[in-house]
């Protein structure tokens, strides 16, 4: 099998995209064939240097790794369009030659108005093929004087069927499609020859995309019939929906793989769910590792039906893949985001270390990695208690519980978790305050919120010296 995935860099990476993406990507490794990413960059006006490293910056980040295409070369380069120009205007002459296609000299305004005025009078805005009628060395001599014109394929009569891998049988009436443009005026290829040109010569065997695409497809099939060649297997992939039953975009929320990456999605977790757009391995399993998903995936068990997007779906898989994580993986996944935060420089070992210590005292209070910077953002600075933690700082019993704790804090031999709950708890017992009360203010005083991680594995990993430096500066400042 030889599959791809050829996005438009007209923007971000949006999750339909990445879906096509995967499914290829999967197809590909479940038969040990290739998968290559080619751009589709023949829109100069809205094509962006950007968005294509954007594209590979995420393709990247889902670990969608691609055996040709850019940043990896292979033996059909350039993978992009705009490098391959000569074969798609080879081809139209191709075309041209064999009488499955011809010059059309119709201006853009004149076919604008012609549209128009079909429109009005209720008939199809269809091309009426006036040039198909005009001579072929008429043609000729008219391109020769300098008329400038498109090339358009000829759409024989009859009928097209495409046997999709998904949809089953879908047929086409030739009379309804048009005479579709393959050059434009000024030389530059329209996507159906382009897309054609390049699968050719790419000997792509597969073609999985959009269903949004399968208006294309009999254009495209008609194409490769012209030329000659044998076209590849069609499937075409149901559509996103958000929970509307419309299209998946941005009224949805975030469409875009750029911020899921941006708010702390696992990669792993974000694959996963991506996989279950469309396509299941059974009827229950869920939670199913990269290898899993190889295994299983058959274009048999895509669905033709849309696919649901569920936020909270996705929310929840990403905590259950964070609570799978181990310390130091966990650990050095959060540290980009410390670094976003200036919490802590992304490549500094001792805050690496810390991280880790920390690690199982947030792993099943977030769900994304995002949620864990507020949480432990007292170990790495000093941080201005929140209102709401002063008011558990105020009052003289607060007070006394925390002068008292300071005292035995410099008592104690060993300053570890099980030592600091032991003395904290004989110290509420004697001061008669329930220890849940006792331990606020000293919460509130060494985190500076009412919430935050286990206290007592938090105030070993601060340290003696700054637990007793924040419990002094609350005793002077409240």
């Amino acid at each position: 099998m030889r599959l791809r995935f050829a996005p438009s860099p007209t923007g971000y990476l949006h999750v339909g995209g990445a879906r096509t993406a995967l499914f290829n990507w999967l197809l590909a490794r479940r038969h040990g064939g290739s998968f290559i990413l080619r751009i589709e960059d023949t829109d100069l006006s809205r094509s962006t240097e950007e968005a294509i490293e954007a594209i590979i910056r995420d393709m990247r980040w889902l670990g969608l790794d691609w055996d040709e295409g850019p940043e990896v070369g292979g033996e059909h380069w350039p993978y992009r369009q705009t490098g391959r120009v000569n074969l798609y205007r080879r081809a139209a002459e191709e075309l041209m030659r064999k009488g499955a296609a011809y010059r059309c000299f119709c201006l853009p305004e004149e076919l604008a108005e012609r549209r128009e005025k079909a429109l009005k009078e209720g008939k199809s805005p269809m091309y009426d093929r006036r040039c198909r009628r005009i001579p072929w060395e008429e043609s000729r001599d008219m391109a020769k004087d300098g008329k400038p014109f498109a090339i358009r394929f000829a759409v024989p009569e009859g009928e097209t069927v495409v046997r999709d891998l998904v949809r089953g049988e879908v047929r086409f009436r030739n009379q309804e499609i048009e005479d579709f443009v393959l050059l434009r005026n000024d030389g530059s290829p329209t996507y159906n020859l382009a897309v054609v040109v390049d699968d050719l010569d790419m000997r792509i065997t597969h073609v999985v995309r959009g269903d949004d695409h399968l208006p294309n497809t009999p254009k495209q099939i008609l194409l490769y019939r012209a030329l000659e060649a044998e076209e590849p297997a069609f499937a075409h992939l149901p559509m996103i929906v958000g929970r509307d039953g419309k299209p998946l975009s941005k009224r949805h929320g975030d469409v875009a793989v750029g911020s899921f990456r941006e708010r702390g999605f696992l990669p792993d977790a974000m694959v996963n769910f991506l996989a279950l757009l469309g396509w299941s391995l059974d009827d229950s399993t869920t939670i199913m590792d990269r290898d899993t998903l190889v295994a299983g995936f058959a274009l048999e068990r895509v669905s033709s039906k849309p696919a649901v997007w569920d936020d909270e779906k996705l929310v929840w898989m990403n905590s259950q893949y964070i609570m799978a994580m181990d310390d130091q993986a966990l650990a050095q996944a959060l540290m980009p985001f410390l670094a976003q935060a200036g919490l802590a420089e992304e490549g500094d070992p001792g805050a690496l270390e810390r991280m880790r210590r920390i690690s199982p005292l947030v792993r099943e209070r977030i769900k994304t990695l995002t949620d864990a910077v507020p949480l432990v953002a007292f170990f790495f600075r000093e941080v201005e208690a929140e209102e709401d933690a002063r008011e558990l700082l105020r009052g003289e019993e607060s007070r006394a519980v925390l002068r008292e704790t300071g005292k035995r804090l410099l008592e104690l031999e060993s300053f570890d978790a099980a030592a600091l709950e032991e003395s904290m708890r004989a110290m509420a017992d004697e001061m008669g305050v329930k220890p849940r009360k006792a331990f606020q203010p000293v919460r509130a005083a060494v985190s500076g919120s009412r919430v935050s991680p286990p206290l007592f594995e938090s105030m070993e990993i601060l340290g003696r010296e700054t637990c007793l430096r924040r419990i002094a500066r609350s005793l002077e400042e409240n």
